[in-house]
């Protein structure tokens, strides 16, 4: 184990988005923990709706969070310094090392914030150097954004000054492989081109052998090894970071296997944000999930998911203009389940208030009205770790939850309002006990309920106590939790290792990188 100095490193860029980068970058941070190397992960700008609240109440990028997970430590900041949550078109929310900046504008965000950024990335990663063995960063989009290389925070800048070699990530499965591995290495310049240690091809189906030809020419061309030739793993039930992947995700979920199977729908926000509140759904195998977009989508399913939303007021206002709020009321209305979390929970009070704009340009909206509290939104941002007890109406006890929570909405909770949850926020040093309060909103018959806590579905026993209301509704037995979330994701981690490892050449990487390759395994937890 490397005891002086900074740490190795290495960076997966790819020629496109979407490639798997960060998946890949999560194999390589369980390998090399699993190797028994102090290994985190580092991406110094991510632009994402889909977030994670760190240890501390600060928010980075969800794929950053999981890669810490997969190095079995606690995620930081420092591995997603600047994060970038798209509020509108061409606009985002710019968040620095946990803690909202401002809204920007692109152009000013890359004139305004980009040029003071530089030390911000790099005073992270030195942190995270300082205190590990390996650091794997990885890139965003493509190094060869032509209009965009000038002021490049994230790929091959960042490979410099990280001192990082560059595995370049391609896509076999959207065609056009070789082409685009090429064009990318033509667009780079000539030091940019030296520091590319070698090529991986993901998501490949068929025989490889019909691959090798190719793989030679490649090689031959550009003077550069392919180390891996990686398969499609299919089901592998981590998190995905936008809403390309959840597009195919959508298609994907677990096929149910009774004939007594829940139909659940989730309306699809135009601004979603943290879908993988929604991830263990898609594990259990007696339901089917579904993403709506139009009323003539919704019919009656069991129950109706209203997600998280980066501006609620302006997706409410979409979800009034083209039908889909009518028809959730005319549902509710005839005894149908619904359930908002976070901005899908706002959108269940009596009024939206934005007296500031602090979320779009609609200053006050109607709610859907089946809760009695109006909604604040402020400058403010609340992203806190929470820990307690839950139980809606009808379910037989209460039970153990945990999430965290992101919003800038605050609500005055009327006397009277039947709230399901009782909350402590987790301290940080381990010795002060905040008290117990209150959390969310339920109507008596737990028909219709809210929260702002995000993960409430990856709790294993609550999920399975409300699935189980849901098969009461049709006269079905209770079943048994058949999804253990946690332990299903650690297996996760563990698969994707061992299949990347099967596929690429670690041995080479590890020389890349300056490291030994340990032969000993270790437990990850």
């Amino acid at each position: 184990m490397q005891t002086t100095g900074l740490a190795k490193t290495i960076m997966l860029q790819g020629t496109a988005s979407d490639v798997g980068k960060s998946l890949l970058t999560a194999a390589l941070c369980r390998i090399f923990t699993e190797d028994g190397w102090r290994t985190a992960p580092f991406k110094s700008q991510n632009m994402s709706l889909n977030s994670y609240v760190t240890w501390d109440g600060k928010e980075i990028g969800r794929a950053q969070g999981m890669q810490a997970d997969a190095c079995g430590i606690l995620a930081t900041t420092d591995m997603n310094p600047i994060l970038l949550k798209p509020t509108g078109e061409m606009r985002s929310q710019v968040i620095v090392h946990g803690k909202p900046l401002r809204d920007y504008e692109a152009r000013a965000y890359r004139e305004e914030v980009l040029p003071l950024a530089e030390p911000i990335v790099r005073e992270a990663l030195e942190r995270l150097r300082l205190q590990s063995d390996a650091v794997v960063l990885e890139g965003a989009g493509s190094p060869v954004e032509i209009n965009l290389k000038d002021r490049d925070i994230v790929n091959m800048r960042m490979a410099s000054w990280a001192d990082a070699p560059v595995l370049l990530v391609a896509d076999i499965d959207r065609g056009g492989v070789f082409a685009s591995i090429v064009g990318t290495m033509e667009l780079l310049e000539p030091e940019e081109r030296e520091r590319v240690a070698g090529f991986v091809i993901n998501k490949f189906r068929g025989d490889v052998s019909l691959l090798r030809p190719g793989l030679e020419w490649l090689e031959a061309r550009t003077g550069k090894p392919v180390l891996g030739v990686v398969p499609y793993l299919p089901g592998l039930e981590l998190e995905d970071e936008d809403s390309l992947s959840l597009d195919r995700s959508s298609h994907q979920a677990v096929q149910p296997t009774s004939e007594d199977t829940l139909d659940i729908a989730v309306i699809r926000l135009a601004r979603l944000s943290n879908f993988t509140d929604l991830d263990p759904l898609q594990g259990e195998s007696d339901l089917r999930l579904r993403y709506v977009d139009s009323p003539g989508k919704l019919g009656h399913p069991d129950a109706v998911i209203l997600p998280g939303s980066k501006n609620t007021t302006a997706d409410l206002a979409i979800l009034r203009e083209n039908g889909m709020a009518a028809a959730l009321e005319r549902y509710a209305a005839v005894g149908g389940r619904v359930v908002g979390i976070c901005g899908g929970y706002e959108m269940m009070g009596r009024l939206l208030l934005d007296p500031d704009r602090t979320e779009s340009d609609i200053p006050e909206l109607p709610g859907l009205g089946w809760f009695p509290f109006d909604v604040i939104f402020s400058a403010d941002k609340r992203t806190i770790r929470v820990s307690g007890q839950g139980q809606l109406p009808g379910m037989h006890h209460e039970e153990s939850i945990d999430g965290y929570e992101i919003h800038t909405g605050i609500i005055n909770m009327p006397a009277g309002v039947l709230q399901p949850f009782a909350i402590r926020e987790q301290q940080l040093d381990g010795e002060s006990e905040m008290p117990l309060s209150p959390e969310g909103a339920s109507q008596p018959d737990g028909r219709l309920w809210g929260t702002f806590i995000h993960g409430i579905m990856h709790n294993d026993e609550f999920r399975r106590a409300w699935l189980n209301q849901l098969r009461l509704d049709r006269g079905w037995p209770p079943a048994q939790t058949g999804n253990r979330f946690n332990e299903r994701r650690q297996d996760a981690f563990a698969r994707l290792a061992g299949h990347v490892r099967a596929h690429v050449d670690l041995q080479a990487i590890y020389a890349i990188m300056g490291l030994t390759a340990h032969t000993g395994i270790r437990n990850v937890e």
